[in-house]
């Protein structure tokens, strides 16, 4: 890939088209809604969706990734894992061997 194709355009845009907001994007769009600016007006006026207006509105800011936080197959069994890793260092598939005899023993 040639560095005039990377460099070619200014913003990134995401898979879903939409260019990558900047927090002085994000600190518009709350001056503005700050000015008595309804949400759809504001997404009007930056070319953005007024949902990702909304979404930063009501976040008063850039709101931070969050994984959801569910609950995980192996959580009972993190204690045991983390040993097993530290006694076969790099060598995964005696890890997965040594867990498969584990749950079958139970």
């Amino acid at each position: 890939m040639s560095e005039e194709r990377i460099t070619e355009t200014g913003l990134w845009s995401n898979p879903r088209g939409q260019e990558v907001k900047t927090p002085d994007d994000v600190a518009e769009m709350l001056r503005l809604k700050a000015c008595g600016w309804g949400v759809k007006r504001i997404a009007r006026q930056l070319g953005r969706s007024h949902h990702a207006v909304n979404a930063y509105v009501a976040a008063q800011g850039v709101k931070p990734f969050r994984s959801p936080g569910r609950r995980r197959l192996l959580d009972s069994h993190e204690a045991w894992s983390r040993e097993r890793f530290l006694r076969h260092p790099g060598n995964a598939d005696v890890v997965r061997q040594d867990l498969v005899a584990e749950l079958a023993w139970r």
